[in-house]
Parts: structure tokens; C-alpha cells; sequence
């Protein structure tokens, strides 16, 4: 830095002053030379004061940099140990599902339709909301008892919930579906469904 090399330059130029004294050293002898000297001894003192604060400030500066380095060292194990658990993320733990699917309902043939104005807008589908069932946790599968646990693993559990939650889906998007745009089987399917509905489990899904 700037400030250094000014130190340098301050400490060279009273070492050239030092040296320009010591050749002229002959004219101790001399009485009226004697405060000339008393300038060196001054001068060496002031030279020698000045390199002690250098070099305990170069002391600072080695441990300031030494600390830096094992902060580094630190930082970049931190880091390959944060990328390691990225790449190795357990497969037991539960995976990002949609809780909930939202289908348009629409009438089907054969409802009354109420009657509007003329001028009166059509209103917004209505939608409705297809509950899943969440997935179990790893709290909740370390909560069974042990002869259950050996039994059936985390993953097939929650593989089965996964595919009786596709199974309600497959079946009220086809019941909320216009019998217009059915085909052959999807119709089947939903008389099929509607006549399963008794009163115990209507409006529920199941």
C-alpha cells in the first residue's frame, strides 16, 4: 500500500543520512562537531524505534492472514459438505406432493338451468377441491411397533397413499366431467360411480 512504501522511503532516507554521518565520523575529534553526532545517535534511535513497530506490524499482518486462511478452509468444507447432502438426500424422506387438485364443475344434461336476463353475465365455473390424503411423515412411521415396521417399509407406504389418491383423482374428474365430452367408458365409469354413492357417503370422497 501507499502508506508502506512511504514507511520505506521515510526508513531508506534516514539510513542514507546515517551513512553520510559515519563518513563524516572523523569530525568527532572536533569540539564544535560533537552536536553532529549527538544527530546520528538521534537519527539511529529514531531508525531503530521504526523497525521494531514495522516488523511487529508484518507479525499482525502473518496472523490476520493465516486466520483468513482457515476461515477459508472452513468455508469451502462447509460447502462441500452442504453439496454432499445435496446429492445424497434420503429417499425415506417424504417427496413434494400437490395436497389438493382443482377441477372446474360443470352441469351435467338433464339439471335445471336457471334463468337469467339477457343482459346478465354468465357467472364463473365453480371448482371444486379433490382432497388427497397426506403422506406419512418419518415421525410417524418410527411411532408404529416394531412387528409393523418390519412388515411393510416407509416407502411402500406411502406409495400405496400415493396411488389411492390417484384413484380418487382419476374418479372425480370423471364425475365432474360434462356427459357431453365423455366417451363410452367414462360414462360407464360414472354411472358406475353413482350408483355406489349411498347417503352415508355423499359429499365425501371416497
Amino acid at each position: 500500500s501507499s502508506s508502506l512504501e512511504d514507511l520505506c522511503f521515510h526508513i531508506n532516507e534516514k539510513i542514507s543520512n546515517i551513512k553520510k554521518y559515519i563518513l563524516l565520523r572523523d569530525i568527532g575529534e572536533d569540539e564544535c562537531c560533537k552536536p553532529v553526532l549527538h544527530k546520528v545517535q538521534n537519527e539511529v534511535i529514531l531508525v531503530h524505534d521504526l523497525l521494531n513497530k514495522m516488523e511487529t506490524e508484518i507479525k499482525q499482518q502473518e496472523k490476520l492472514k493465516d486466520l483468513l486462511k482457515d476461515i477459508q478452509k472452513a468455508a469451502e468444507r462447509e460447502q462441500k459438505e452442504a453439496q454432499h447432502l445435496l446429492e445424497h438426500i434420503p429417499p425415506y424422506l417424504p417427496k413434494p406432493t400437490q395436497s389438493c387438485i382443482t377441477v372446474p364443475t360443470v352441469k351435467h344434461e338433464g339439471q335445471a338451468k336457471a334463468v337469467e336476463p339477457k343482459c346478465a353475465k354468465k357467472p364463473a365455473k365453480e371448482t371444486k377441491v379433490i382432497k388427497e390424503a397426506a403422506l406419512i411423515t418419518t415421525e410417524e412411521f418410527q411411532s408404529l411397533p416394531t412387528y409393523l415396521k418390519g412388515r411393510i417399509t416407509y416407502d411402500q407406504i406411502n406409495t400405496v397413499v400415493q396411488q389411492l389418491n390417484k384413484a380418487v383423482v382419476d374418479k372425480y374428474k370423471i364425475i365432474y366431467q360434462p356427459l357431453k365430452s365423455m366417451s363410452a367408458p367414462a360414462r360407464n365409469l360414472y354411472h358406475r360411480f353413482m350408483e355406489e354413492e349411498t347417503k352415508d357417503t355423499k359429499g365425501k370422497f371416497f
